[in-house]
């Protein structure tokens, strides 16, 4: 222990990293420590190895925390547009996808190098794989006890990560650190995660599998932890059920027992150009069949299957009475399911929960209570929405702990 850092990353991940460049450049000490042997895994694999490396519109709306107004600060002294300049310094072409999402154009390994040579501009010492044992505090600071030695240092930051994705190494050590030192932990579970369903969800989803329509999904309650939501997303259908962005996102908000409404006319209807009792109440349809007049605005197999459930097929409009078509208008509309659960932490892109915002300082994500204590990344109770947002989280907390170093 010769040397004393002023700031001991435990955590080679988005936030780690980033947050090391940044203080390294700032004229900081710094070591990461990463017990992985490769580091960025899950960047690698992000955005089907392309990396959704932020969103253009991220702000606090697109977070769920039990303090939502945690989230402002870091946001504002580090918004997405900060870091597309630095991808653009980079050279790093990238696109736009849907609602703000950029995905590089080649590969998510071009984000991990521009890390890496970030860490590099910074003189930051990076040591993997190495596994921390212990972490402890003295008067002068902090000792981070590891199988290789122990290192002494001003500062600690916890870069952990999250739960989710076990086979690249996911861990609840930040989390472990967190309950050592007395700060609270928000229970942890999946989110952004595929939904399971019963085998009855759907009638014959082998009949439906592979369509894809844009929705309008809801779920969760005021009485939710992280309160009720409402999106216009793509839902898959599958062998198993239901999938796609929709239900990733609503898995966010969703509570064990509680369904999730979706309006299979929503999205279209938002997006212009079609009205929803138009559809229901137009004589000029009086000719047309049921399913006719449902795949106007739906795939054909699914319109089938609606008006099969209201026993329409075959039907003329003119031969379905005012009642029928306002109880098939409220399936379409107001078509409620109860998942029977997620797909756990295997299938979940993020965590939700983690340590409690109210153990932290939003300007600098220090401990309140243990000086020189830092929690930032997936590991503190902010989760995003599906899109970006979470790797901009990584970028603004670790840009705020590096400033506070």
């Amino acid at each position: 222990m010769t040397k004393t850092w002023d700031a001991v990353i435990v955590g080679g991940g988005a936030a780690g990293l980033f947050c090391a460049g940044v203080a390294g450049q700032l004229g900081k000490k710094v070591l990461v420590l990463d017990h992985a042997s490769v580091l960025g895994e899950k960047i690698r694999i992000s955005g089907g190895g392309r990396c959704n490396f932020t969103n253009s519109y991220s702000s606090p709306a697109n977070f769920l925390s039990l303090n939502p107004h945690f989230v402002k600060s870091a946001l504002a002294k580090y918004p997405s547009k900060e870091f597309i300049k630095l991808v653009d310094s980079y050279g790093i072409a990238y696109h736009e996808k849907h609602q703000g999402q950029l995905f590089c154009d080649d590969s998510a390994k071009q984000i991990i190098d521009m890390l890496m040579s970030e860490c590099a501009k910074g003189k930051v010492t990076i040591r993997n794989p190495v596994a921390v044992e212990a972490i402890t505090q003295e008067e002068s600071g902090w000792l981070v006890h590891t199988n290789t030695g122990t290192e002494k240092t001003k500062t600690v930051v916890m870069a952990t990560g999250g739960l989710p994705v076990p086979a690249i190494g996911a861990t609840a050590y930040s989390l472990d650190i967190a309950k050592q030192f007395g700060l609270p932990v928000v229970d942890p579970r999946p989110a952004l995660v595929p939904l399971s369903f019963t085998a009855d969800t759907f009638g014959n989803l082998n009949d439906l599998a592979g369509l894809s329509v844009p929705v309008r999904i809801a779920s969760g309650t005021k009485g939710h932890r992280y309160g009720a939501c409402r999106f216009n997303e793509d839902l898959l259908l599958t062998h198993k059920g239901l999938s796609g962005p929709a239900v990733l996102q609503a898995s966010s908000y969703w509570g064990e027992g509680e369904p999730i409404h979706i309006d299979w006319l929503g999205a279209i209807e938002v997006a212009g150009g079609f009205n929803c009792d138009t559809l229901f109440n137009d004589e000029d349809n009086r000719l047309k069949l049921a399913e006719t007049i449902l795949s106007s605005v739906l795939p054909l197999r699914l319109a089938k299957a609606f008006a099969e459930q209201k026993n329409l097929i075959g039907r003329k409009w003119a031969e379905v009475s005012k009642k029928d078509r306002q109880l098939l208008k409220e399936l379409l509309t107001n078509w409620s399911v109860k998942p029977a659960g997620t797909l756990g932490w295997k299938k979940a892109e993020v965590m939700l929960g983690g340590v409690d915002t109210k153990g932290l300082d939003g300007q600098t994500m220090m401990s309140r209570t243990h000086a020189g204590l830092f929690f930032i990344g997936e590991c503190v109770d902010v989760t995003g929405h599906l899109g970006g947002h979470n790797f901009q989280w990584a970028w603004a907390s670790g840009f705020v702990c590096a400033q506070a170093l």
